[in-house]
This record gives C-alpha cells, structure tokens and sequence, in this order.
C-alpha cells in the first residue's frame, strides 16, 4: 500500500475515533474496516495479524460495551424501554437541534419516560442520572476499543 493509502486509512481511522465521542458515525466499525481495507491492501502477514487483533479488540468492546452499561442499568432499576425512549428522541433532537441534539434528545427521552412511570421528578432525575452515566461509560469502553486498535495498526504498520 502506498503512503496516499495509507494516509487515508489513517483519516478514516482518525474520523472513527471522532465518530466515538460525537456518535454520528459507526466509529468502532469504521475504525475495523479501515483496518481490514488496510490488512488486504498490504496483503502481508504483518498486516492479517493486525486485522485478527482488531477484530478480536473490536468483538469484545462490543461485548464488554452492552455488558457492563446494561448491568449497571438494571441494577438502578432503569427499564430498556426508557433507554430505548432516549434513543429515539435522541435521534430526533440530532436533526432539531444540530450538534447537541442527540445528547438533549436522549436526557429528556429518558427523563420522560421515568416521570410518566413513575410519576415522581426525583426518582425520575435519578433514573436519568444513571442512563447518562451508562451511556457516557459506553463511549468509554468503546473509545477505549478504537484506541487500543488504532495503537495496534500503528504498531503494525511500524513493523511492515
């Protein structure tokens, strides 16, 4: 792979790693694709051994991803239903309200939720509380994946 290849696998592994902390873009999957576009470019064993790491990274932040947020969740007693209402506002203030939408759209989806459950402002607030802190403990994990695999790449590309 020449150095313009190269360069861009690097853009699209930097543009994944943005896509983590201002979730508009897949970055976790960005970052492995770019990765993979990088092993079979290079076609060398150096190159496959990272592509194997990365996925083997990538497959358990995934895990580690939907494990530990959601235990943490349930342990609060915050339903999947209010998540799932923070989501999809979230979704619909990203496109109302540019930039901080998302994150605006998911507080008042998962507040509203907890009020009209459970009908009290401080258990409610509490419950979106917890939400924000599993979804902040998420990106986390999954900034936490991208770096390891972009250190990964770096090593490999270092090595070949």
């Amino acid at each position: 792979m020449g150095t313009l290849g190269t360069v861009l696998v690097g853009l699209a592994i930097l543009v994944g790693l943005a896509g983590i902390v201002v979730p508009v873009l897949p970055g976790s999957l960005l970052i492995w694709a770019a990765i993979g576009v990088w092993a079979v470019a290079t076609g060398t064993t150096t190159g496959w051994v990272v592509f194997a790491v990365c996925t083997v990274i990538y497959a358990l932040t995934l895990v580690v991803q939907y494990l530990v947020p959601g235990k943490r969740l349930k342990e609060a007693g915050v339903p999947g239903k209010a998540m799932l209402a923070g989501g999809v506002l979230g979704v619909v203030g990203f496109f109302v309200i540019p930039f901080v939408g998302l994150f605006v759209g998911f507080v008042l989806g998962v507040y509203a939720w907890e009020l009209n459950r459970l009908r009290i402002h401080s258990a409610a607030w509490t419950a979106t509380k917890h939400a924000m802190k599993a979804a902040g403990l998420s990106i986390l994990i999954e900034l936490t994946g991208g770096l390891l695999s972009t250190t990964v790449w770096v090593a490999g590309l270092v090595a070949s």
